[in-house]
């Protein structure tokens, strides 16, 4: 038997299987990916970010007292890995962000006890340096527009399941809808906390395309930040911030969880961290953030997807699914996997194709309920909506679809419609391509 079903029988058990080397070097804090100390940490991680853009090799580096580089050293260093991936070769704004990245990576290793224990802070300092960057680059390579689009669509993915909960049964143009209002907010309370976190002036905007890219690096890795709550459970910083919207929570309670999760800057900090209101302020978003319906719905989607996947041979889709569930970036999923960057895009397609047959065909049920998009829900439209796509159906297709809605069996629409069962299966799907494609259109 293929031991992917026993090891992702659940998302935890998903969450936790390492497929990849033991000697990978975590790349940021809230990463999940962990390492035994690494002798080397920045080996593996300059190689993977040399091979994608040309970043300068590794020359010998001047120290500070605390065992990193000094900031002027390695912001000479990122400037020169900017300058060589920019189309023009020079940009006003390249120092300023290759600095911003520098102070930030260095306050990380002056104040990590892990790192300043390694006796390679210095290595740590320029991995973790080239990882910000390289973020960095990608949305600069990808452009203002196509950037943006990323983005949204990555953070949009993050707070589907938890702008509003299972019991609010919101179709999914609802959900839509709740997401663009949370997000426009979320957008507000990034460019304050990267204001604030580069001590940058309180009208500063991003003005060049670097600096756009520099900024949804950082909004993404923002949102991406693992919240430690009581009882060892770890959240998203958007899931929480979600969750909060979803509840309606007053503004006042952003910022008490916002003073609740970030971590300790002094004496001060430390005691207000173990105040009671804090801690009672923790134990509401762990409580919020556990829900026993959604968690076992979303582990009956993945178990599924991951049996549909062996029964079509695909263990390399199972691999890929798996890194992406651990929020693995393109590049580590390369290395992990030993693939060129054009093997990687083949590897997408294919996970895709059967990604959506599951969805559309295979477990088109159990998807669409998980999606708040079932037949109950109007496959996820709206009222009017719904009504002109049903007005767009052959009279067939409208039959078909009344009996789906009376929960007839395979067999009883097949005797209904006159048509073998395989038959009236192929044109249900048919009706859940148009309504996934107009859903889709809408949105």
């Amino acid at each position: 038997m293929n031991t992917h079903a026993a090891h992702l029988h659940s998302l935890n058990a998903v969450e936790r299987r390492m497929i990849r080397p033991t000697n990978k070097p975590s790349l940021a804090p809230s990463s999940t990916v962990t390492a035994k100390s690494p002798s080397d940490p920045v080996k593996t991680v300059t190689q993977a970010t040399e091979s994608g853009f040309g970043l300068s090799a590794q020359p010998e580096l001047s120290q500070s007292a605390a065992g990193v580089m000094e900031i002027s050293t390695l912001t000479r260093l990122l400037l020169e890995d900017i300058q060589a991936v920019l189309e023009t070769g020079k940009c006003r704004s390249a120092e300023a962000v290759a600095t911003r990245i520098a102070l930030e990576v260095e306050r990380i290793c002056t104040k990590s006890d892990r790192i300043q224990a390694s006796g390679v802070a210095r290595s740590w300092q320029l991995s973790l340096a080239r990882h910000r960057l390289q973020k960095c680059l990608e949305y600069y390579q990808l452009g203002s527009k196509r950037g943006r689009s990323e983005l949204h669509s990555n953070l949009s993915v993050m707070v589907y399941r938890h702008i509003a909960s299972v019991r609010s049964r919101l179709g999914f143009q609802a959900r839509y809808n709740q997401i663009e209002d949370f997000l426009q907010g979320f957008y507000v309370e990034t460019l304050k906390a990267f204001r604030r976190e580069n001590q940058l002036p309180e009208d500063y905007s991003p003005r060049t395309r670097l600096e756009l890219a520099e900024y949804m690096a950082f909004s993404e890795h923002y949102a991406k930040r693992r919240i430690s709550l009581p009882g060892g459970n770890v959240q998203r910083l958007i899931v929480l911030r979600a969750q909060g919207f979803a509840r309606h929570q007053p503004p006042e309670m952003s910022l008490d969880i916002e003073l609740a999760v970030e971590s300790a800057k002094g004496e001060e900090a430390e005691i207000q961290s173990r105040s009671p209101a804090m801690q009672q302020i923790r134990e509401k978003m762990v409580a919020a953030a556990i829900d026993p319906a959604e968690s076992v719905l979303r582990d009956r989607v993945i178990s599924e997807l991951v049996r549909y996947l062996e029964e079509q041979d695909q263990s390399d889709c199972i691999d890929y699914l798996v890194l992406r569930l651990q929020d693995l970036s393109a590049s580590e999923i390369d290395e992990v996997l030993g693939l060129s960057s054009r093997q990687r895009d083949y590897l997408q397609q294919r996970f895709k194709y059967h990604l959506e047959k599951f969805s559309r065909h295979h477990q088109w049920q159990l998807v669409h309920q998980w999606l708040g998009a079932d037949l109950d829900q109007n496959l996820g439209m709206p009222p009017a909506q719904w009504q002109a796509f049903v007005a767009q159906l052959s009279p067939e297709q409208q039959q078909l679809l009344q009996c789906k809605q009376a929960r007839l069996s395979d067999p009883e629409i097949a005797a209904t419609l006159k048509c073998t069962p395989k038959q009236a299966q192929k044109r249900w799907y048919q009706i859940l391509e148009l309504a996934w494609s107009l859903r889709n259109q809408k949105a």
